[in-house]
């Protein structure tokens, strides 16, 4: 076996022999408990190494392709990241829960993002940032679906990423509620999903004209 697993949301290391797998972790918010439980489990079964990665998750890197089910099953936990052409994980900031500069409560809003959409299949990887302020900590400009916190409301951006050409997300509407977030995530998501093969979000506005695409999931 020397490929990626996403049902399994394991992915091939360089060694083509080993795997990574990153636990479902919202928003990097985590016990201290459960960093044992992580920790204890990757040493169990001789993982290579912990990483903190930039989207607020842990990978358990260098496990066996037979250790992969015992594993998931050890941890009691489900993927948070390598599951293909999904809705990912989404990043949060810590919002006004714990940041003094934030303007909207960006945890509340992350997990019930995450709660709605995560993992639901898409054309593509969705990507979804959620900062509490203008400093955008969460990176919210260059994910699929961007918002970021002002003192009347969400901003909400859409076409973003970071990959091999990025692309900057562009104003979809401004001064939301969260309730009003939660729709139009919500048609953004079932248009792109209705209407797209292959390409990622940000390509697919491209390929339609953002007018159009604003138009459509505005009215």
């Amino acid at each position: 076996m020397s490929e990626n697993i996403p049902e399994k949301g394991a992915v091939i290391q360089k060694d083509l022999e080993t795997y990574a797998i990153i636990p479902y972790i919202p928003g990097g918010l985590v016990d201290p408990a459960t960093l044992i439980k992580i920790a204890s489990i990757a040493e169990k079964y001789n993982a290579k190494t912990l990483k903190v990665t930039s989207n607020q998750r842990i990978a358990i890197i260098g496990i066996k392709f037979e250790d992969i089910d015992r594993i998931w099953e050890d941890l009691d936990m489900k993927p948070g990241g390598f599951i293909g052409k999904r809705v990912r994980s989404t990043k949060f900031c810590p919002g006004t829960t714990h940041c003094k500069r934030a303007e909207q409560d960006s945890i509340k809003m992350g997990m019930a993002i995450d709660e709605k959409f995560q993992g639901m299949e898409m054309p593509n990887k969705i990507k979804i940032g959620v900062s509490g302020c203008p400093n955008s900590c969460a990176e919210s400009r260059v994910k699929d679906i961007g918002l970021i916190g002002y003192r009347r409301g969400w901003n909400l951006y859409a076409g973003g990423t970071a990959g091999i050409k990025p692309m900057i997300g562009q104003p979809i509407a401004k001064n939301l509620t969260d309730k009003e977030v939660m729709e139009l995530i919500e048609k953004i998501i079932n248009y792109y999903h209705e209407n797209e093969k292959s390409k990622r979000l940000g390509r697919f506005i491209e390929r339609i004209g953002f007018g159009r695409f604003k138009n459509i999931i505005t009215t």
